[in-house]
Order: C-alpha cells, then structure tokens, then sequence
C-alpha cells in the first residue's frame, strides 16, 4: 500500500489506522518519516511484511527546504531556532559550491534526536533526559544534491540518496560548512526505489477504497 503521510502524524500512526481499518494485525512500513515529514510510505501487510527490508533498502528521493541561519537541537522544527547568525554574505554561488562535499559516497552522523538504538534504548529517548549521545559517523551515497530555489533565508532542494540518509543532518551539515547553520523546515519523500509519491493515496482515500472493498464483499 502506497500511503501519502499527512504531516504532524508519525509513521506508526499510519501504520495504526490501516490496521484498524482493515482488520490484519500484521502491518508495518518500510521505512519511518518523521512526523513533520509528509510524503510516501510504503505499507506492507500479512505475508508482504516480509518483503519490508527490501523496501527499505532501496534508493529514496526527497524535496523540501533548508532554513539558513539558525540551528534547532532536533535540527527540523520539532525544537525552536537558535544560533542566530547572520547570512547577508550567503551568495547564490556559496550555496551552490556547498552542495558539491555532500555528493557521493560520504560520513555522516545521525541526529541525536533519531530512533536509532544504544543499550536498548532509543536515542532521543536519552537526548529528551538531557543525556550526551555520542553517535557514531555512517557510511552512505548522496546520488544527488540540488538546489531548486534561493529564497533566503530559505532554500530548497531535492535530495536522491541511499537508505540510513538523514536528510535532517545532511540540512545540518550544510548549514556548517556555509558557517551560518541550518535547520530543516520542511520534507517530501517522493519516491522509493521505483514507486513514486503519485501513485500514493492519502489516507483519507485509501478508507473510501477499503469501505467500497468491504462493501462489494459484503453484497
């Protein structure tokens, strides 16, 4: 199932509401979004659950934008701004050249603020406590890494990278190397592997889908 995910709803929450709509305990996604994400998110159900590593590891491609000037602790907006910084000498053509040490095969750690496990426990988890999380740098592809608009402070891009990519560090990064910061303001994954974000249904559309199943069923 090809779900397009409302914002400010987590990934389980989906995941939750399919279940309860359509009666099958076994349902899982194949891959997380954060709940300020929106996009696509493949669902698996019964015996496709266990072609969900598969899914997931398969290449993704994202849009959204970058807010320059400021860091946030989660590095999106689920925390506020701080670090101010000035960016009036920010020019179109630094951005650009910054994009250019991300592409390809990189390093890069993941937010403190992520899902990931140490000793069992999650590490926001930890990081919410006020706990030092010390995550170590992963390996992984950035495909592709372009900019689309320069709004300052605002700036968008579309991302095309391999599985494990935060694209909320890689806004993190990028505001670093600028030597100004960044945060992500918002995110679209739109495709994974070969499935497309205009394929997906909203979940609002996939209740009338499945209640016309029901129906027909029951007639």
């Amino acid at each position: 199932m090809l779900v397009d995910k409302p914002i400010e709803r987590t990934s389980f929450d989906v995941v939750r509401k399919i279940r309860n709509m359509i009666h099958i305990k076994k349902v899982g996604h194949a891959g997380t979004l954060d709940p300020l994400a929106t996009g696509l998110l493949i669902l698996c159900t019964g015996k496709f659950t266990k072609k969900i590593n598969e899914y997931m590891a398969q290449e993704k491609e994202y849009t959204g934008t970058f807010t320059l000037g400021a860091t946030t602790p989660t590095y999106d907006l689920e925390s506020k701004p701080v670090n101010f910084k000035d960016t009036s000498l920010i020019t179109r053509e630094k951005i650009f050249e910054a994009t250019k040490q991300f592409i390809g095969e990189i390093m890069q750690v993941p937010p403190a603020h992520s899902a990931i496990k140490i000793d069992g426990k999650r590490v926001y988890e930890l990081a919410r406590q006020g706990k030092e999380v010390k995550l170590e740098p992963r390996k992984l592809v950035i495909k592709e890494f372009q900019i689309t608009k320069i709004e300052m402070p605002v700036v968008s891009f579309k991302v095309v990278c391999s599985t494990g990519t935060y694209i909320r560090s890689l806004a993190h990064d990028f505001g670093a190397a600028l030597g100004c910061g960044a945060y992500l303001s918002s995110l679209c994954r739109t495709r994974i592997g070969e499935h497309k974000l205009e394929d997906a249904k909203t979940m609002n559309e996939w209740e009338e889908e499945i209640k016309n199943i029901k129906m027909q069923m029951d007639s």
